[in-house]
């Protein structure tokens, strides 16, 4: 295996690294069913791809990267799994926020996070204050986020503004609307990989990722690993990114 990772790294351009990768975490549940397990265990075993993730981007010096976390719809899953997913989601930000602001990586959190209970958004809150200062990386964590409601809801604030503070319709640009999104202070995203093997975006950073390059592999989440991660990066690597001009 760790032959493999190396010689995979080896073919890396390290001049041609994405700016902002951003991964939608998918499989979790059809893992552990897989063996016999509860979907939670899956969960469970889920953080350990995180970490992965978390080192390829701090070896390669991928400044961004966000992950799907929990979306809106999430909420529409059985009360049992959704409670359950409450309980590892505190634990994991108690024990692994720590260490990750150890490594001097800066936090955000990107969603209605108004929807988790009071002790989450504090732990939320407590991490995004500590980290703010962090320099080697930016890890984003997308909770309880759609991307429908992100731009409606810079909608609607965009609307109250134009009501209450008479501003002009021909002052509404692109820039003016982005500063309305979570992502207000974050580069668009260069890279989408998505696991398991659906291929679809599943209403995920739809503004931000106008441009980006799309990945899917077969990989269930929890068995995501380095290697995978550096088969993205090469697959990446290999387009031609033209932005809707004829530019070679």
């Amino acid at each position: 295996m760790i032959e493999v990772e190396e010689n995979l790294l080896k073919i890396i351009d390290h001049n041609k690294i994405p700016n902002h990768v951003a991964i939608i975490m998918d499989g979790n549940g059809r893992w552990a069913e897989k063996r016999g397990k509860f979907r939670t265990f899956g969960h469970e075993k889920a953080i350990e791809s995180v970490k992965e993730t978390i080192s390829v981007c701090r070896e390669l010096s991928i400044p961004y990267i966000t992950l799907y976390v929990f979306s809106s719809e999430n909420w529409n899953r059985p009360k049992k799994e959704i409670d359950n997913l409450m309980k590892l989601l505190y634990v994991n930000l108690r024990i692994n926020l720590e260490e990750i602001h150890e490594k001097d990586v800066k936090i955000i959190i990107i969603g209605e996070i108004e929807k988790f209970s009071r002790l989450i958004q504090k732990e939320l809150l407590f991490f995004t204050k500590k980290t703010e200062h962090n320099r080697s990386g930016t890890l984003i964590l997308a909770l309880s986020y759609g991307s429908r409601e992100e731009i409606l809801r810079a909608t609607k604030s965009i609307a109250k503004k134009v009501c209450e503070n008479g501003i002009l319709l021909k002052n509404i640009d692109e820039f003016f609307f982005r500063n309305h999104l979570y992502t207000k202070d974050l580069p668009d995203v260069d890279l989408i990989i998505r696991t398991s093997g659906e291929k679809r975006i599943s209403n995920f950073l739809l503004w931000q990722s106008a441009y980006a390059e799309l990945y899917f592999t077969d990989v269930l989440w929890p068995d995501f690993r380095k290697k995978d991660f550096y088969k993205a990066i090469i697959n990446y690597q290999k387009r031609k990114r033209r932005f809707g001009s004829i530019k070679t």
